[in-house]
């Protein structure tokens, strides 16, 4: 008796972009990350900023990637540099956007 398995196709491309809001359920717990740090008031952490030199990434989006990575147990920059490449859930707070780590850079 011959087995019978669905076929793998992992070369297949999107014809539109993939939504970042259907990857992941409604409940699921990095939108709750990312719904309570667009509450909070960053104000003070915003200020700094000059505006001079190269663009800066967003501290909300900075934020939740630390609360979430904390809060499921990563917890090195390093670690969270691999997650944001291989976790759904990772590229939902960073919205694709490419943070790279402190020790990436040339």
């Amino acid at each position: 008796m011959s087995a019978h398995f669905k076929a793998v196709d992992r070369e297949t491309l999107y014809l539109f972009p993939p939504s970042m809001q259907d990857w992941l359920g409604q409940r699921h717990f990095a939108r709750f990350v990312v719904d309570v740090v667009s509450k909070l008031d960053l104000h003070e952490l915003k200020m700094p900023y000059a505006g001079v030199g190269s663009e800066a990434f967003n501290p909300e989006m900075l934020l939740a990637l630390l609360f979430y990575g904390y809060a499921t147990g990563v917890f090195s920059s390093r670690k969270l540099e691999q997650a944001k490449h291989d976790s759904k859930p990772f590229g939902r707070w960073r919205g694709q956007l490419e943070p790279a780590a402190a020790d990436s850079h040339p």
